[in-house]
């Protein structure tokens, strides 16, 4: 049996400075695979530009030039890290059996890659890297990632804890990726739901090779409350049980106002007034404020505008020639 076609999928947005080191691992770590007859001589790693106002894609292309082991994607425009993953997720769909996807910045380990072909080759189509602790991280950083996984597994979310993008998906599962068709990406919500035998590979995470994050605190959190309603109505829900809850203590509070007006009671209640204004009035636009974020994802659903356009494609390897291997024909 010939071994398997493997393509690295590596979203990019402004990664001029680490992407020449990350080639070159890459290139290393492909070609001992190769040698040693793991991967197909035809593996390919697939860097998607991301719109990127730096020279990203000029070095992509003269790294295609140099060494047909590189291929690239240049979307249209900027489309964000979970759109061009996904553009580079259903390109090499047609051109490979398995996809490893990873970031440009290094702080995936590269070296795990050997345990998620080994997952891969006992049976597993999904194979999630998950890392084994967070030591490197600030406190800050430790508590609101935890909290981030606890929430929305609260809320509903399929997720698996201490893992982003870092993953091995084979090619009928890329399959079944597909058939999501959704506008609004959470990429790690949608793949558990694809189903099919999975498995986790546990590694160490590293500090970013060079360049800034591109998620800092807000964006993460806008990425978290987009996760959530992508994929749960429960705040819709909480809305409901807090109207509930808000009569039932303002039916009580009514009958307390009663019996003191009947008892003679002079009330004040300027403070009392003033508070319950303000709380239900603050109620009333968060309760706005979420409804209109899930009544915006649907406009944008209904709209079914492509979630990403391809301007370019660099890769030598023939589209759609390619049949899932058989993996007990591994080395």
């Amino acid at each position: 049996m010939r071994p398997n076609k493997l393509y690295m999928v590596i979203p990019c947005y402004n990664e001029e400075e680490v992407l020449p080191e990350t080639a070159r691992r890459l290139r290393e770590k492909l070609t001992a695979l190769m040698e040693a007859g793991t991967i197909s001589p035809e593996s390919r790693v697939l860097f998607v530009n991301d719109g990127s106002k730096d020279h990203t894609w000029e070095i992509i292309a003269r790294l295609h030039q140099e060494n047909p082991l590189f291929s690239g994607v240049c979307l249209s425009r900027n489309r964000g890290h979970q759109n061009a993953l996904l553009a580079g997720l259903m390109t090499a769909r047609e051109r490979c059996d398995i996809t490893i996807s990873m970031d440009a910045d290094l702080q995936d380990d590269i070296e795990a890659i050997d345990g998620f072909l080994k997952k891969y080759q006992e049976g597993c189509e999904v194979v999630y890297g998950v890392r084994s602790s967070r030591t490197t991280d600030t406190v800050f950083k430790r508590s609101t990632a935890q909290g981030f996984y606890k929430l929305m597994r609260l809320m509903g979310t399929p997720v698996i804890d201490n893992h982003a993008d870092f993953r091995l998906m084979s090619r009928p599962a890329l399959d079944a990726l597909a058939q999501f068709g959704e506008v609004n990406l959470f990429l790690r919500g949608i793949v558990p739901m694809v189903g099919f035998k999975s498995g986790i590979v546990e590694y160490e995470r590293h500090e970013r090779f060079a360049g800034q994050s591109k998620y800092p605190l807000g964006k993460m959190l806008s990425f978290a409350f987009d996760g959530i309603t992508s994929f749960s109505t429960m705040p819709i829900r909480l809305i409901t049980l807090a109207g509930f809850g808000i009569f039932v203590v303002s039916l009580l509070a009514l009958l307390i106002f009663l019996v003191q007006k009947l008892l003679g009671y002079t009330v004040q209640g300027w403070a009392t007034l003033m508070g319950s204004i303000w709380l239900i009035g603050g109620l009333q636009l968060l309760a706005l404020g979420i409804l209109g974020e899930y009544i915006g994802k649907i406009y944008m659903e209904v709209k079914h505008r492509p979630r990403f356009v391809i301007e370019r494609v660099l890769d030598d390897s023939p589209a759609g020639e390619t049949l899932p291997a058989d993996r007990n024909g591994w080395k």
